[in-house]
């Protein structure tokens, strides 16, 4: 394996490096502005190709990342989203090339009218510009943050975390030969040659420059992004995520989504924190005991605790915890009120789910939870960009403007006004 570079040596400022970076950065992107959809296809498949190519270099690099973590002593959780393996790597391949695939929202008219003065007026949407992305762990944001970007006529600016710096410098290569021998701009996809903390303050700060902030990851950096940026922020917070069966639940089905909700994987957004339970649930004790026997720690309620006794106390932290671990929330609730006032009480507005054979119930939990993802019958776990067809995704937005739920090609573009006249003046 070629030797990876460590951080560049420079006499630039962290403030000047992020200029130099996202001047070229825009330049490039009016260059993707001149690229057909077709063009901007066959760039992406190039790049899922070199990925591919890749393959020993880049699983190298990310073996010397895990080692490195363990060492640190890195949670199991974020080991997992940290580590690669060639069926890892070909889906982040796959999803560079479903992205190709995907139509190009560039172009596309959102809306027409017509005044009775005769203007056209319509709606287009265009990319946003530049777009910087400041991540940790997972060193699939890479792949899917340069896929996404450059397929909706975007340029990215990523830092990756340190924990991941290996992976990162390894795809993000990969990546720059694949565009390049496609005649795509290289500096559409940069990726910053430095872990020097101080290049995040200055990414924050440059106003002008990046059009937009999308953070990936824990709590203190999200919180970090949003209140230091000078720069539109898309971001999310933590998955908290429910999961309420409700007294008319299957009690086969509920215990099938529960244990995939809550251990599918453990370490995603999406997967679920907190089951609530109807205390009118016949099944109650076969879907906890489910869990249980799955190496699941349950942390309940008085209630819950009655169901097993296994089941350890919960503390009032433990409600608004994102454990991204083979640890479990459990409350039994006196009905679907009781079930939406603890969701709207604890919720981090993520995604959150009923299980349930009554239609009204299901209809009712879908209108009234605030949720940027509301599901009926089915695991949190597909809280995923890919599981919804978008191809991959830049994250999960919780806010209520922009962009909400799995942000992907069209969440990466705003819209511009175009007015057709044939010489129409304003009294």
């Amino acid at each position: 394996m070629a030797t990876l570079p460590h951080d560049s040596a420079t006499d630039e400022s962290p403030e000047a490096l992020v200029e130099r970076l996202a001047r070229a950065g825009r330049q490039a992107q009016r260059a993707l502005a001149r690229l057909s959809d077709a063009e901007k296809a066959a760039a992406l498949r190039a790049a899922a190709a070199a990925l591919r190519s890749a393959e020993a270099e880049i699983l190298a690099a990310n073996a010397q990342d895990v080692a490195a973590g363990e060492a640190r002593g890195l949670t199991g959780a974020m080991l997992d989203r940290l580590r690669l393996d060639p069926a890892r790597l070909a889906g982040i391949a796959d999803a560079v090339d479903q992205v190709a695939g995907l139509p190009d929202p560039v172009g596309e008219e959102i809306s027409r009218s017509v005044r009775p003065n005769g203007l056209v007026l319509s709606r287009v949407r265009v990319p946003i510009g530049l777009i910087g992305i400041i991540y940790e762990s997972r060193p699939n944001v890479t792949a899917d943050a340069a896929a996404l970007c450059l397929r909706s006529g975007n340029a990215v600016l990523l830092r990756g975390g340190s924990e991941a710096v290996h992976s990162n410098r390894a795809i993000h290569a990969a990546l720059a030969r694949g565009l390049a021998s496609a005649g795509a701009p290289a500096e559409a996809v940069q990726l910053v040659p430095t872990q020097d903390r101080a290049v995040v303050g200055a990414m924050l700060t440059a106003a002008g420059l990046i059009d937009m902030i999308v953070p990936r990851g824990g709590k203190s950096l999200v919180a970090r992004v949003q209140q230091d940026a000078r720069v539109p922020v898309l971001a999310h917070l933590d998955g908290i995520c429910h999961t309420y069966i409700h007294a008319a639940a299957d009690p086969g089905m509920a215990r099938t989504i529960a244990l995939n909700a809550k251990m599918r994987r453990t370490g995603i957004c999406g997967a679920m924190e907190t089951l609530l339970i109807d205390a009118q649930f016949p099944a109650a004790v076969d879907v906890v005991g489910t869990l249980l026997d799955a190496g699941c720690e349950l942390r309940g309620d008085a209630r819950a605790r009655a169901l097993d006794p296994r089941i350890v106390p919960a503390s009032a932290n433990d409600w608004d915890c994102e454990y991204l671990d083979a640890i479990l929330s459990v409350a039994v609730v006196d009905g679907i009120d009781a079930a939406l006032a603890h969701i709207e009480a604890h919720s981090s507005h993520h995604t959150d789910a009923i299980v349930t054979a009554d239609a009204d119930a299901a209809e009712r939990f879908l209108n009234e939870v605030d949720s940027a993802i509301v599901m009926v019958n089915a695991s949190t776990q597909f809280a995923d960009g890919g599981e919804f067809g978008l191809g991959a995704e830049i994250g999960i937005a919780t806010g209520r403007l922009h962009a909400r739920g799995p942000v992907a090609l069209e969440g990466l573009t705003t819209y511009k006004w175009q007015v057709r006249g044939t010489g129409q003046v304003r009294p």
